[in-house]
């Protein structure tokens, strides 16, 4: 319990409640992506690659509404305010998904009304999510003591709180992780649909009602409207920007004290010896846009990088879970593990592993480095990167074996698709995804959030989010452009196969080690010589 104390130390009650809250919507959001791919195929009757692009998209959908709401929670409405809004239409989605569930029973499949039924509870959910979870991370950042975000020449205590708050926030959103990947898909499996899409919405109506009650203590932070004008300060902005990243050195290596300064909106210096006052200077008669435009705009290239990152995360909820379902599940002689299950190993691993990230990889890494941090944010990052391709290399060669030992099985004239292979063979590309997240995810959630003015933070966060749903989109795009291009000679060629026993996922695995590798390499080409102030 000691040990527990010191490593959240500095971390309020407010905040604690908030990760907690934030883990129970992780439980009910994961209660029904993780094993939607399998309610499409085996209930609703869609094909594998229709029913991977239609999550894709759907998750793509859902990570990209906050780009939109973010600017609106952070200029004209407080953080508190849409935290309520929208969570009104999160629930609202879920209990639709759970009648729809129920409605399939009894309305015959193929029905519009049912159809229509389940994708517009699915999108009011990602309405919902949209502006519910960066407004939620934000406004869990503002209860951080007021002295935590003023800048220190003495020492690094405010940073340290702030990457103390990311990895535990990050920690608690792993443990509802785990339970709705691996409760749900067991009971939604066993027990029925209707009733495993039941239980995430009643368990995230029971987090409103606690958010709600802890209202007394929340520090409330308003946002300040902005002026606007017309669109030429935008337009000229996003010029000189764009000079500037192509023609000129990209400034994400401020004085470190400068830019705390600039994320507390205080006045810089009177003359700006790199001649970038006009990009930098705040006026209070600026569009809000234009503002937007040069936060933004300055990123694109590492965000660009990270999209690559995403694509494989979407692997275990689509393709690692359709590769499950052919393999040995059993254990015992009744109990067989829900291949959507399996997607517990990323959690487990990152919650056995990220206390130990303070407790042994930090003090390991400050001797080696002779760096009071151990390890930037940049560097975290890539080291998550470069384990991201080793896992889909190792996944590549599983699904080679699978292959191997299905048309074994052909050959022999055995008719069962699942082939004599444990699922467990698929653990260790579960578990270096886990230790992948450990590094890029929650490094990409403290870049993000320090890279933005102190009032645009909402706005941080939807940036991160932002990389997984154009990810998600990205995914969708490459399994059409990879079945068209292989189906060409007959869909019983597509690397996608309905039947697995035909299906070429190694390949498909290979192509994303392949441009997650060229990501990777870029990304390290493009720090060498930018380096960030975090």
């Amino acid at each position: 319990m000691a040990g527990g104390h010191r490593l959240t130390a500095g971390l309020n009650k407010p905040i604690v409640l908030l990760i907690v809250i934030a883990g129970v919507e992780r439980f009910a959001f994961k209660g029904v992506a993780s094993n939607l791919v399998t309610y499409l195929t085996d209930v609703v009757k869609m094909t594998n690659s229709s029913a991977a692009k239609m999550v894709n998209s759907w998750c793509g959908f859902t990570s990209m509404v906050p780009l939109v709401v973010a600017p609106l929670a952070d200029s004209y409405w407080d953080r508190y305010t849409t935290v309520q809004s929208a969570a009104l239409l999160y629930a609202l989605g879920l209990v639709m998904l759970a009648s729809t569930a129920l409605g399939w029973l009894l309305i015959p499949i193929g029905k519009v009304s049912s159809s229509a039924l389940l994708h517009w509870s699915l999108y009011l959910i990602s309405l919902g999510q949209g502006g519910y979870n960066p407004s939620l991370q934000a406004f869990g950042a503002d209860q951080l003591d007021d002295g935590d975000e003023l800048p220190s020449n003495k020492t690094d205590h405010s940073s340290d709180k702030k990457r103390l708050f990311f990895q535990w926030w990050y920690f608690g959103i792993c443990c509802g992780s785990l339970l709705g990947v691996s409760l749900m898909s067991y009971i939604q499996d066993t027990l029925g649909w209707g009733l495993g899409f039941a239980i995430p919405a009643i368990s995230f109506l029971a987090s409103i009602a606690i958010f709600l009650l802890g209202n007394r203590f929340y520090k409330h932070k308003k946002a300040k409207n902005v002026d606007n004008k017309s669109t030429e300060n935008m337009i000229q902005t996003v010029k000189t920007t764009l000079s500037r990243m192509f023609c000129g050195k990209i400034d994400l290596d401020r004085n470190s004290d400068v830019a705390e300064l600039e994320l507390q909106e205080k006045p810089l210096f009177d003359a700006d010896p790199e001649g970038m006052e006009g990009l930098y200077e705040k006026s209070e008669n600026e569009n809000h846009l234009v503002q937007i435009a040069k936060m933004v705009l300055p990123l694109l290239p590492v965000w660009t990088m990270l999209l690559m990152f995403a694509v494989i995360f979407q692997q275990p909820p689509t393709f690692f879970t359709k590769q499950g379902m052919t393999m040995k599940r059993n254990i015992g002689s009744k109990f067989k593990i829900p291949p959507a299950a399996l997607q517990s190993a990323i959690t487990v691993s990152i919650i056995l592993l990220m206390p130990l990230y303070d407790i042994l990889f930090i003090p390991l890494t400050r001797i080696l480095t002779q760096n009071e941090k151990g390890i930037s944010v940049i560097q975290r990052m890539g080291i998550g990167m470069f384990l991201s391709v080793i896992a889909m290399v190792i996944a590549a060669l599983t699904e080679r074996k699978r292959l191997e030992l299905s048309r074994q099985m052909v050959a022999s004239d055995l008719l069962s698709e699942t082939v004599p292979l444990s699922i467990f063979w698929l653990l260790p590309q579960y578990i270096l995804l886990g230790f992948s997240d450990i590094f890029t995810v929650v490094g990409m959630q403290e870049f993000f959030y320090s890279e933005v003015p102190l009032r645009f933070r909402t706005m941080g966060i939807a940036l991160y989010t932002s990389v997984f749903g154009v990810g998600s989109f990205l995914s969708a795009l490459l399994i059409s452009l990879v079945e068209r291009f292989t189906s060409s000679g007959g869909r019983e060629n597509s690397w996608f196969n309905d039947d697995m026993r035909n299906s070429r996922l190694d390949n498909y695995y290979w192509l994303l080690a392949i441009l997650d590798s060229v990501s990777f390499v870029g990304f390290v080409i493009f720090f060498r010589f930018h380096k960030s102030r975090i």
